[in-house]
Order: structure tokens, then sequence, then C-alpha cells
């Protein structure tokens, strides 16, 4: 099963956050592959024409692969656990699911005409959280569920 994080906003190469994603992006493409989940995929949407959420939203929905579940990260989604969260992987990539999109938006959240499409929507917990670094706790957790799944030290719980 594809994993597409799809957001708004563009991370620079020189940025920490980048170096992270990165970092975490390798690591679940090797962890996963043997459990049948990845790559790891990641794309950048800008609205250079200050259109505001609505216009985010157009430019995500343009993202997310055709036929792709939608997952969106948004404060008021579901609050998981990390094996919880393990277990909704294993069971969409069970299902069949070929792609599982997660898509986060700018710095205002999703439009609603957006979030009301998706599958699934999460929550990192009450608290709002910068954009850029939601992206970064993303692909940590998508990590995370990987080494879960495989039975791997990293998770101690």
């Amino acid at each position: 099963m594809r994993v597409h994080l799809c957001a708004v906003g563009r991370i620079r190469a020189d940025q920490p956050e980048r170096a992270l994603i990165d970092d975490y992006q390798t690591r679940f493409n090797r962890t996963g592959k043997p459990l049948a989940l990845g790559p790891l995929t990641e794309v950048e949407v800008e609205d250079r024409k200050g259109g505001g959420m609505e216009a985010e939203a157009e430019l995500l929905s343009r993202a997310v692969p055709a036929g792709a579940f939608l997952v969106t990260l948004d404060e008021r989604g579901k609050v998981l656990s990390s094996p919880e969260f393990a277990a909704l992987l294993a069971r969409w990539r069970d299902e069949g699911r070929q792609d599982v999109a997660f898509v986060i938006g700018g710095a205002d959240g999703i439009a609603p005409t957006l979030r009301d499409r998706a599958d699934v929507s999460i929550s990192f917990g009450r608290m709002v959280w910068p954009h850029m670094l939601v992206r970064v706790m993303l692909a940590e957790q998508v990590y995370r569920a990987a080494t879960i799944l495989a039975g791997g030290p990293y998770h101690r719980a």
C-alpha cells in the first residue's frame, strides 16, 4: 500500500524539518517494504494566488491519487495511540487499499469541503501544531507504525 503525504507549503532543504522528514521517509521505506507498506511519497502544494483554504483544498485534492483512501490531519479528528494507528494502516493494507493519502492543510487548517470528503480524520491531540511540524510528526508515526507491525524494538510501550 502506497502512502502519500500531501501538504500545503514547501519545506526548504536547509530547514531542520526537511532532514527529519527525509530520515523518517527513508526508514519507513526500508522497514515497510517487507510489510507491503510504501513507499512513502511527499507532495507539497502551494497556493501562490492567495486563495485561502478553499484554494489550498483544491490543490490538495489534485495531489491525492485517484481512488486513494483519504485521511485528514485535523484537530477535530480522532486521537489514536501509536499501536492503534499501526493497526489502522495494517487494516487498510489488508483490505486491499492501493493508496492512502494523508492530507495536512496550511496555517488555517483544511477547508470544510475537503475535510467532509475524508474517509477518516485523525488528530495529534487537542493542541494546534504548526503544519510543518505536523509533517515531521506524521512521518515519524508512519515509520513507528511500520516498526510496530514488524515487531521491532523502536516502539517501547
